[in-house]
């Protein structure tokens, strides 16, 4: 499973377990992805470690000093970002 973070600007959009979609957005040299309707929006992601996958489950939701944070899993494999 390949989990996602994504920045939430409010709390209580999004819950632990809520099955979630995402819209895929496009940049010059990365995509980027929003959950629907745009509740929260990952970092920048470089063409190479794009999502295939529009459907996930949210598995956690934390607030800390920069905000709120969701986590999603996503059926696809696992990927390493920090090559």
């Amino acid at each position: 499973m390949r989990s996602m973070e994504f920045k939430m600007e409010r709390p209580g959009l999004l819950e632990e377990g809520q099955k979630v979609t995402v819209t895929e957005g496009l940049l010059p040299s990365n995509y980027y992805y929003t959950i629907d309707p745009s509740l929260a929006m990952s970092a920048n992601i470089p063409f190479r470690y794009r999502l295939r996958s529009r459907e996930g489950i949210v598995t956690k939701v934390v607030e800390n000093a920069r905000g709120f944070y969701v986590t999603a899993q996503f059926d696809e494999p696992e990927v390493d970002m920090s090559r």
